[in-house]
Parts: C-alpha cells; sequence; structure tokens
C-alpha cells in the first residue's frame, strides 16, 4: 500500500530527520519547519518508527485541502476514504493545531472533523451511530495557513521516549535533541566521548546507540502495532532488521559523569536498561576536574541550571568556570547546549560554530568549539 506519511521533530533537527528518512530509502516529498513528508508503505511505518533517531512522531497522512471556513473543513473531512483504514467499531479520537489561519478554535475545529468523519464512515457501513469499542485511530489535524493536513498517529507515545529512562526520572533534555547532538559531534571510536554534566545519562546513551547502530525503538510499542492493515509480521521483520544491524563490535568509550551521586545513580539504572554497559562508564566526579591525560577527547553537554543551580548567578560562574577548566584540555572538542544567550562571554571564547536548537518550545543554542 502507498502511503504519504509525516514526521514531525523538534524545530531545527529537520536536516536530521531527512537524512535519516534518506538512508532508510525513502524519497522525500517536503521538508517545513517542524516536519518532513515521505513516501512510504506499511513497512516504513514499523521501520521509522523503530529507527528515527530525531523523529518526534510518524503519522499517516490522509489527506489536504484548503480550509478557509467550518464548511470546507467539514465537506474535505468527509471526502476522505477513512473507512480504507477505520473499521465499523474503531475509535477516532480528534486533536490537532491551527497556525496562522482563518480558523483559530480548536475546539470547533475538532468537533466539526469528528462529525465529517462519522458521517464518512456512517455511510460507508450503514451506521447511524459510531459504536468506537475497537482499535483506536488518534487523529492529528494540522491547519497551516488555511491548508488542513489531517493524518493518523502511528506512534502513540511520542517516539522521544525509548524506554530506558524511568518515568519519573528529571527529563532536561529530549533524547531526539541528545541524538541530534551526538550526530553534530561526530563520535569516533578512537575518541573518548564524554558528558560531564550527565544527569540521566542520556547524551551518552544517545551516542553509543548510535555508534552501535542499535535502532532507539527496540524496546518499546508503538500505536500502529495495532493497525490490522499493518500485519505483525512487518513488525517482527522490522524488528528483525533493526538487530541484525547492530555492531556490537565497536571499540567506542563514552564516560557519564556528574558531581551529583544521585545524578550517576540514575545515568547507571538508564545505561543498564538501554543495554549499553558495555561502552559507557558511569561515576561520580566534578566536571572541573577532567584531564586529558593524553588522550584525545570530545565533551558534549547540557550543564545544569534551575532546580539545579539556585541562581542565575552560580550558572554563570559555572561557565566561567568552564571555561577556564576546559581551555586546559587543549585540541578537545566541546559541545555545550544552554538556552543563555551570554553563554560566550561568560565562557570566554566565541563558539567556532553556533547552531539554534529547541528543547521543546525552549530556545537553545549548541556552542561548538574545535
Amino acid at each position: 500500500m502507498k502511503l504519504t506519511l509525516v514526521a514531525t521533530c523538534l524545530f531545527g533537527l529537520e536536516k536530521f530527520l531527512g537524512e535519516e528518512i534518506d538512508a532508510l530509502g525513502y524519497k522525500r516529498i517536503e521538508t517545513i519547519d517542524g516536519r518532513v513528508t515521505f513516501e512510504g508503505d506499511e513497512a516504513a511505518v514499523a521501520r521509522c518508527n523503530i529507527r528515527l533517531r530525531t523523529a518526534e512522531r510518524l503519522y499517516i497522512k490522509m489527506g489536504e485541502f484548503d480550509a478557509m471556513n467550518f464548511t470546507d473543513l467539514f465537506d474535505g473531512t468527509k471526502a476522505i476514504a477513512w473507512e480504507s483504514l477505520i473499521g465499523r467499531n474503531d475509535a477516532f479520537p480528534v486533536k490537532g493545531h491551527s497556525v496562522k489561519s482563518l480558523l483559530t478554535s480548536i475546539p470547533d475545529c475538532q468537533s466539526i472533523i469528528k462529525k465529517a468523519m462519522a458521517t464518512r464512515l456512517g455511510e460507508a457501513y450503514g451506521l447511524s451511530y459510531m459504536p468506537e469499542t475497537g482499535i483506536k485511530y488518534q487523529i492529528e489535524f494540522f491547519i497551516l495557513k488555511d491548508r488542513a493536513s489531517l493524518m493518523i498517529d502511528t506512534s502513540g507515545v511520542a517516539l522521544h521516549k525509548r524506554g530506558y529512562r524511568p518515568q519519573n526520572a528529571p527529563a532536561p533534555l529530549r533524547e531526539t535533541l541528545a541524538a541530534a547532538m551526538v550526530k553534530m559531534a561526530r563520535p569516533r571510536e578512537d575518541v573518548l566521548f564524554w558528558d560531564p554534566f550527565c544527569g540521566s545519562g542520556t547524551i551518552p546513551i544517545e551516542a553509543a546507540m548510535l555508534m552501535t547502530n542499535t535502532a532507539p525503538g527496540l524496546k518499546r510499542g508503538f500505536a500502529a502495532e495495532e493497525f490490522p492493515f499493518i500485519g505483525k509480521e512487518i513488525w517482527e521483520s522490522a524488528r528483525k532488521e533493526a538487530r541484525e544491524a547492530i555492531n556490537t563490535e565497536t571499540t567506542f568509550e563514552a564516560y557519564a559523569s556528574d558531581c551529583e551521586w544521585s545524578a550517576v545513580k540514575l545515568a547507571a539504572t538508564c545505561v543498564r536498561q538501554a543495554g549499553m554497559e558495555k561502552y559507557i562508564k558511569v561515576f561520580e566526579k566534578n566536571a572541573l576536574d577532567i584531564k586529558a591525560d593524553g588522550r584525545r577527547g570530545t565533551i558534549v553537554c547540557n550543564p545544569p541550571y534551575g532546580e539545579r543551580l539556585s541562581t542565575i548567578t552560580e550558572s554563570e560562574k559555572l561557565y566561567r568556570d568552564m571555561g577556564k577548566s576546559f581551555a586546559r584540555l587543549g585540541s578537545w572538542q566541546i559541545y555545550v547546549i544552554t538556552s543563555n544567550e551570554s553563554f560566550e562571554r561568560l565562557y570566554g571564547r566565541r563558539a567556532d560554530k553556533k547552531r539554534k536548537l529547541y528543547n521543546g518550545m525552549i530556545k537553545c543554542d549548541l556552542f561548538m568549539y574545535g
């Protein structure tokens, strides 16, 4: 079955997501802020959910049309062949967003799309009332500049939730953003990779998963596993393919350290859950005490702020101390993500490169040295 698929991502990660889609052999159709549209089939739904590192969700795009008013929205929705995927008993809750469009009321849009779908499905199945007791198909609408896209969510739980981090663990950095930061740092087997503010260990874990070619979604499930038009054999084949692609022979080495013992314990737990103990050493250490010891190295980090540093003054002092301490590491590459726009001045050196990124809705910059 030919499908139009949409993978969403954090703003700033579109390039990396597009490259991942290319690597899996699928043809891109369009890239806009926060989403990449491409062609695929049932197998692509399984393969992309399991293997994309920088995607937040994967959708099946069912239709697209201009929607200047609610009549347009109803008629456009009703014209889509929803019965081709959604069964007579299946549930189809609706949610979505509207940006720079005449239709601004999200609840009204939800209601109209829901009514149009129920009308179409009721006519298709000869029903006056849709029971919605079966499989759940989460419908998502996105109206941008008066053009509506209607999609079915295939991921369920967002893809940045890999399954290795406990649900109640603090999550200052999304796994998808960490994966993109790792890619920008270009980890290598002969260069030590170190996060000295490791927190829950997300950055080193994503680095080790990249270097071992371990698919990020191997240890979790997806909403589309319940969809009957994607057979279980497709999911089994996609997982088998992903497992066979893992490289356990890499000599990649990463350090995950933190000055707080609670963070070290949490990171060790997450590393075990991810199955990356062979490649990541977790220990307690003050980031300002790092020494090169004759090794080549790359530091990729998200220095603490907020609860772990009670004042802005403390975080600014940390940045100044980092600049002095990391200068002693010579030719080591340094990558620091922060929302502090004065970082370079505090660190004492202009970055060789800087990239604007978003951690959720928080605007950040990745400062790159070396």
